[in-house]
């Protein structure tokens, strides 16, 4: 049975008041401003787990401007744990950039283990610069890195990032709602990359062009389809519910998804959170 996850970037723009008007940078800078204290670290994380546990989900993907590498300390990472384990959830995978060296790309597979997970799911260019290395860490630390598509137009760009898989440990977080971005149909997406699924960020866009991410069947990403392909093809990763409005809050939104992708998977009533 798929694991349905919350994405927590859908909450970039919290801390702005969901009046981001700066862009992807200023709700990036804003979260790791906010979460950064040590001090404080505990309660605004708890806070968080506490309203995506109340939404009924029982796993997340932990997006690294709420748990930077960066700056978490082992005061950081302890309080996480105990907020996971108080809350009930568990981390389905470690999501957003990972660096452009080996200490920045260690660093988030150390925090990925620390939290449990085996999935790293976003971008880095450091599988670039030194593959081997990169293979080398991730099998180090037993992980597999799911390369998101965001500047990626087709899926055949995609799998040249992945490449020759790096011996299992490198395929691909697909994000639906960025292809509906760049105009190229994502259940043909799923698809094409379905021998290299780690991950699923599922998403919907207003229009092709842009991304403005929106309720699940209210724009152009056949968000259903997608789903009823990934139960076709026998795919068994975690599915992430992912909506990051800029200037409201998309609570509502992703409880209706969460219900929309169980009813699509027809996951019994009695297996819910």
């Amino acid at each position: 049975m798929n694991t349905i996850s919350f994405m927590s970037a859908n909450y970039v723009a919290r801390p702005v008041n969901y009046n981001m008007t700066g862009g992807w940078g200023q709700g990036d800078q804003a979260t790791n401003d906010y979460f950064r204290p040590v001090d404080t670290f505990g309660e605004r994380f708890g806070a968080l787990l506490r309203d995506i546990r109340a939404m009924g989900f029982d796993a997340l993907d932990l997006w690294t401007a709420q748990l930077n590498p960066l700056w978490a300390s082992d005061g950081h990472i302890e309080a996480a744990r105990q907020q996971l384990q108080q809350h009930n959830l568990r981390v389905a995978s470690l999501a957003g950039w990972f660096g452009s060296s080996a200490e920045e790309f260690e660093a988030n597979c150390r925090l990925a283990v620390a939290l449990g997970t085996d999935i790293l799911g976003g971008t880095t260019s450091f599988v670039t610069k030194d593959r081997p290395a990169a293979v080398a860490l991730l099998a180090k630390h037993n992980l597999r890195l799911g390369i998101e598509n965001h500047p990626e137009k087709t899926p055949d760009e995609l799998l040249a990032k992945i490449g020759d898989e790096g011996e299992g440990r490198i395929g691909a977080a697909v994000d639906t709602g960025w292809f509906g971005t760049q105009g190229f149909d994502a259940v043909e997406a799923i698809s094409q990359l379905r021998q290299h699924l780690f991950h699923v960020h599922l998403k919907d866009v207003l229009a092709a062009g842009a991304h403005h991410t929106c309720r699940y069947g209210q724009g152009v990403v056949p968000v259903e389809r997608c789903v009823r392909l990934l139960r076709e093809i026998g795919y068994n990763g975690a599915i992430s519910i992912e909506h990051e409005p800029e200037l409201f809050d998309p609570t509502e939104d992703c409880v209706a998804g969460f219900q929309m992708v169980r009813s699509w998977l027809e996951i019994p009533e009695e297996h819910q959170a």
